[in-house]
């Protein structure tokens, strides 16, 4: 809890910062890219929670990884966590700083669980529907899960729409548990 919450004023010193510079939705993309590295190769997430290596390995391996990918503010967080004693949190704060820019910006977080992946083209077609639904632009979760059968749901924010064809067949079986139908012989 005490990491979450600094994970927390960290995002936002961040986001203050980037706004001052007029950088916030470029340290937006540092942020998902950092996130998106640190989750695709676990090694290099156990190496930055490491209490065996020194912070200072730790900076310089961020330094060789993301020096020429990502602004100035970003690379300043880096040696801001390591005079802290903080790199470990460094995951929690890319989740932490994505979640009040999207706040920051009224972008919202679409969830659509499917049976199969979505394509580019549906989920194209599911963000216009969003930001015609709703007014705000939207990022899409794809959930896969092949117990709905087919369809989709949706959810944005407090409102879901069940459009799954194991949603259509569980209404079917209440509508035939509460037919009281008796045939007369």
């Amino acid at each position: 809890m005490k990491d979450a919450r600094a994970a927390l004023r960290y995002a936002k010193a961040i986001l203050n910062l980037a706004k001052d510079t007029k950088e916030e939705s470029a340290v937006y993309e540092d942020m998902q890219f950092i996130a998106a590295t640190i989750s695709e190769n676990p090694e290099f997430e156990v190496m930055l929670k490491s209490p065996v290596i020194k912070s200072s390995h730790k900076v310089k391996v961020l330094n060789a990884l993301f020096t020429d990918k990502v602004n100035p503010v970003t690379l300043g967080l880096f040696h801001l966590l390591q005079e802290n004693k903080r790199i470990e949190m460094l995951a929690s704060i890319t989740k932490q700083y994505a979640i009040i820019y999207d706040y920051l910006k009224h972008i919202r977080v679409a969830k659509v669980t499917t049976a199969v992946p979505l394509t580019e083209e549906v989920e194209a077609l599911v963000l216009a529907k969003i930001v015609s639904l709703t007014g705000n632009k939207a990022n899409l979760e794809n959930v896969v899960n092949p117990a709905i059968l087919g369809g989709f749901i949706l959810r944005v924010g407090d409102i879901q729409y069940d459009a799954s064809i194991s949603n259509y067949l569980n209404e079917l079986r209440k509508e035939f548990d509460n037919s009281h139908y008796i045939p007369k012989i």
